[in-house]
């Protein structure tokens, strides 16, 4: 595949978990770990996709979203925000932003995999009932 994804979390196990599963699926996965420098790291990297975690030590995901949706450098970049507080007023909040994707905290490999997928492709993700 060949493509690449920067992957912005700060828990261990799904750092690993996401790692691995993109990795066996041909990704370049990239790691930054808290939301001070998060969107130096997006422009150094250039990734083909973004996973962002909503709470980070030294930022918010919400923040990191909105300053790269309004500044120049990837406003269109492909954004699959993470959270493990699924509560809709979060999901609206992202959406007004400009997310691509909304995902919680535990997700299915699967359907991980699938909205990467998508998202490289230009494609809108299908949202499963249970994440809504």
């Amino acid at each position: 595949m060949g493509q690449s994804v920067l992957l912005i979390e700060d828990e261990p196990n799904i750092i690993e978990a996401i790692s691995f599963l993109l990795e066996r699926d041909g990704w370049t996965v990239r790691l930054h770990t808290e939301g001070q420098g998060a969107v130096d790291a997006v422009v150094a990297n250039d990734p083909d996709v973004l996973i962002l975690d909503v709470m980070l030590p030294g930022g918010s995901g919400f923040d990191i979203l909105r300053e790269l949706r309004q500044g120049a450098a990837r406003p269109d970049l492909p954004i699959l925000m993470l959270t493990a507080r699924g509560q809709t007023k979060d999901r609206e909040l992202a959406e007004g932003y400009g997310v691509s994707s909304f995902m919680t905290k535990p997700f299915s490999n699967s359907e991980m995999l699938q909205t990467v997928r998508d998202l490289s492709k230009g494609r809108k993700p299908v949202v499963s009932k249970d994440a809504v």
